[in-house]
């Protein structure tokens, strides 16, 4: 679980650089693209490694959820989970579960559109306009809700991570706190300030 999920992180800060690139405009933004599927193979190899990744992650925080839930043996009469564990460790399945739902529906909608483009080069449009992009606003607000949540999922499993390798609590506890901040507030920020520009200020038009 701690493996998968920092790997993925490693992921986020380069999808986030990628799509930060749409402020530089259409031009930039499509040829950015279009640099990419000149190494479409390895593209490809990245996309397989990225979907396992995905699986075991989702694998072992199920099977984390499911022996969580058989060790504490059901809901006791007197639950003070408030005041042993933090709201984003409580939540962690539920945030977990809505990041899942909205990574399927990025894929058959952004992530399959890309696909069909090829060579047209509209990609800025896609993640722009208002068929699946962010000019439509249920749409923006489906990603800008994400965007919170993901905040919300990495506050809790970035530092949970390094405490399952059980670097937390030593000498680096204050920098993993640090550098936490980057990755549960910026990264996610990041991707909302998009969710802002092009979604509910209308940046592309």
């Amino acid at each position: 679980m701690a493996t998968t999920g920092l790997l993925l992180c490693i992921y986020l800060i380069i999808h986030l650089a990628g799509n930060l690139t749409l402020f530089a405009g259409a031009d930039f933004f499509n040829n950015y693209v279009l640099t990419l599927s000149a190494f479409k193979p390895i593209i490809r190899v990245i996309e397989v490694i990225l979907l396992l990744l995905f699986a075991g992650h989702i694998y072992s925080g199920l099977r984390l959820s499911i022996e969580n839930r058989r060790v504490a043996g059901g809901k006791y009469e007197s639950n003070r989970a408030s005041e042993n564990s933090s709201l984003t460790s409580r939540t962690m399945t539920i945030t977990g579960s809505i990041l899942l739902i909205f990574l399927i529906v990025h894929l058959v909608t952004i992530w399959y559109n890309f696909q069909i483009e090829h060579e047209g080069g509209q990609f800025f449009k896609i993640i722009t306009g208002s068929t699946v992009g962010l000019g439509n606003m249920l749409v923006a607000i489906l990603y800008g809700v994400a965007m919170v949540l993901l905040g919300f999922h990495l506050h809790h499993g970035f530092q949970s991570a390094f405490q399952t390798f059980g670097v937390r609590y030593n000498r680096y506890g204050k920098l993993i706190e640090m550098v936490s901040i980057l990755f549960w507030f910026f990264i996610p920020a990041g991707f909302f300030s998009l969710v802002i520009y092009f979604g509910f200020m209308g940046g592309a038009k």
